[in-house]
């Protein structure tokens, strides 16, 4: 028995009956023969003559007609074909993607990592992998510590590069890639400039110029605060580490952060704790969420660089 034809003006019903056959209603509008169409799309030739002629069925008129030892399109199939090239050449720039997102050396990564880590820890890493795998493409994410995780679990971003690491939390896999310490960052005529070493304490009296919530040095640096036994009075509250540092060289206030990239800031010196005081810096992901190629080697990548 036949298929039924489609009720009239039922758009979404033959579309979805369509999908599977838009390949050869294209073939067939190439090649103007049933044989070669078939054989273009690698499928036995009464594969092609059923799928056409169950679509007229059920579409209540031929999508094709014989033309001498040829074959051509109705107007109705015409009509399909030249929709289905158009959307078979969407199909295919979406085929070609797949295909090269899970080729390990031509898919795409999306990296997270929070701005202090941009300048120093970043640019070499990407630099070393692309000598090893050029044709791998990148999209960088830069942002606040939480906002970089968020972003990784929403699945805009693969991984991220963070500082403290979601430790404890079964949501998540990490890996560390290196410890950098932290220091205390002084006005050059700070009463304690002249230290060696100083404990965290000895700043209590002070104020602080700190990272604003939602960034991994704020969250490390009232950790270390608390550790010490105070709760710090926060003068200024900035979302840039070289802004937080040129406060600290106007006489607004100390600071606790990673060592300058050369040197320390005109009018500032940088004194380290004691006890030392560190961030450990690391890949974070969601833990059971599978990972393309091209993202799984950059981040064995990234660990074996550690």
């Amino acid at each position: 028995m036949a298929d039924q034809s489609f009720p009239l003006g039922d758009a979404p019903q033959l579309a979805a009956h369509l999908a599977p056959t838009l390949a050869m209603l294209r073939a067939v509008a190439a090649e103007g023969h049933l044989t070669r169409a078939a054989e273009s799309l690698g499928i036995p030739q009464p594969t092609v003559s059923r799928a056409l002629a169950k679509l007229g069925e059920q579409l209540g008129t031929p999508v094709t007609a014989r033309q001498g030892r040829g074959i051509h399109l109705t107007r109705a199939g015409a009509l399909l074909a030249e929709a289905a090239e158009e959307a078979m050449q969407q199909l295919e720039a979406g085929c070609r993607a797949v295909v090269e997102e899970l080729d390990p050396d031509r898919g795409q990564v999306t990296f997270g990592f929070q701005h202090t880590m941009g300048s120093t820890l970043v640019p070499p890493l990407l630099r070393d992998f692309r000598a090893e795998h050029p044709h791998v493409r990148f999209s960088l994410v830069q942002g606040p510590r939480d906002a970089m995780l968020a972003r990784t679990w929403a699945g805009e971003i693969d991984f991220c590069l963070i500082a403290p690491l979601p430790e404890g939390d079964p949501r998540w896999a990490s890996t560390t890639i290196r410890e950098e310490p932290l220091v205390a960052v002084l006005h050059a005529r700070h009463r304690l400039a002249k230290r060696r070493t100083l404990r965290l304490a000895d700043l209590a009296a002070d104020d602080f110029i700190a990272m604003r919530p939602g960034y991994g040095l704020r969250q490390i640096f009232m950790g270390l605060a608390a550790a010490a036994g105070f709760e710090p009075r926060l003068a200024f509250e900035s979302e840039e580490v070289d802004t937080v540092r040129g406060l600290v060289a106007a006489g607004l206030g100390v600071a606790v952060l990673p060592p300058a990239d050369t040197a320390p800031a005109p009018d500032t010196v940088e004194i380290p704790l004691n006890p030392p005081a560190h961030r450990t810096i690391g890949l974070a992901w969601p833990a059971n969420r599978p990972q393309p190629p091209a993202v799984r080697t950059f981040r064995t990548f990234a660990v074996s660089r550690a």
